[in-house]
């Protein structure tokens, strides 16, 4: 193997703002630590907390690489002194808790899987943030079953496309929020059974109507706020409600009585903070149970555009614009 360089291109937020913080930079070779492995990244996922924290409001934890970038694909060109499980060579995806906007990156080797066979790479990066985050909440802490209805707000995101495809894989039905014809259309090409414009139609109305009045039995919801008791409304009895993001407000007043009429549970996680251990294992239920539909059915999140690795600026300008559908990437 050539000699590794000792610095290496980058993409940095050089102060709090909008997307021209993002600039290219010159770093450090960064180092695998004992159970860390050294990906060479050929792709970067782009998503919403890259937005927070170039915004100033979602810092990493500590630790963490200050560079923005939770997903990466590429080639393994080094390992720490404890890994085993993988070696120079491997084509991995990984979930980090920063610094994929790189060159090389390095990643936990209990946060990479194995590139999909059916994948490009840059199909391949655009997986670990989102796929490890619907399947934690929707079907590891919301038990989404087979003839379930789940319903989806922000159908048209990266985590919203990432919801449909696996919902559907999993055989449920699924129920998409999303907020023009034209985003709707797009979900119902990727599989969802119904598809409601939340600007122009009630979704808790549209929800209990596609359902002949039981509810969704799987409400996965991004927007919080004033949402919260909208979502109590449309859930079906014994429904389950999963809260990952507050785009429309951190605060909700909710009735308590029809919660508990309709004996719902609601809860809330984030991902980038939780400990190695812990993604880790959501990682190997990943390679159990998800990969082998990648592989066999030729499952594949949607890639909206594909940018430089310099031109993040325009990747986030996108994101924030609303108008993608899908995952958006940056080439390395």
């Amino acid at each position: 193997m050539s000699e590794l360089p000792a610095s290496i291109n980058v993409v940095e937020i050089v102060a709090p703002g909008g997307p021209q913080a993002l600039q290219p930079a010159r770093r450090p070779m960064p180092q695998p630590g004992p159970r860390e492995v050294l990906i060479q990244v050929a792709a970067a996922g782009v998503n919403r907390p890259d937005i927070l924290q170039r915004r100033g409001l979602y810092p990493p934890p500590p630790g963490a690489s200050d560079i923005p970038g939770l997903e990466v694909a590429g080639e393994v060109v080094r390992v720490g002194p404890r890994v085993s499980e993988w070696a120079a060579g491997d084509r991995v995806c990984a979930l980090i808790a920063g610094g994929g906007y790189a060159e090389y990156a390095v990643a936990p080797a209990e946060q990479c899987l194995p590139v999909p066979g059916t994948l490009s790479l840059e199909e391949a990066a655009v997986l670990p943030e989102t796929v490890f985050t619907v399947y934690y909440n929707v079907f590891q802490r919301s038990r989404l079953q087979t003839g379930e209805w789940l319903l989806i707000h922000g159908g048209s995101s990266g985590i919203g496309v990432t919801a449909i495809v696996l919902g559907k894989a999993y055989g449920a039905r699924v129920i998409v929020t999303a907020g023009s014809v034209e985003k709707c259309a797009a979900c119902s090409a990727l599989g969802a059974d119904v598809a409601i414009d939340y600007k122009h139609e009630d979704f808790v109305a549209a929800t209990l109507g596609a359902t002949e009045g039981k509810g969704a039995d799987v409400i996965l919801d991004m927007v919080g706020g004033e949402y919260v008791p909208r979502d109590i409304a449309a859930a079906a009895i014994d429904g389950r409600i999963a809260i990952i993001a507050t785009l429309g407000g951190r605060k909700a007043e909710i009735d308590l009585a029809q919660l508990m009429g309709k004996r719902l549970m609601i809860g809330g996680s984030t991902l980038r903070a939780q400990t190695v251990a812990s993604k880790g294992r959501i990682g190997a239920a990943l390679r159990r149970e998800i990969w082998p539909l990648i592989e066999s059915k030729s499952l594949r999140l949607p890639i909206h555009a594909i940018f430089p690795l310099a031109e993040a600026a325009r990747a986030h300008a996108l994101m924030e614009s609303g108008t993608h559908v899908g995952k958006i990437a940056l080439r390395v």
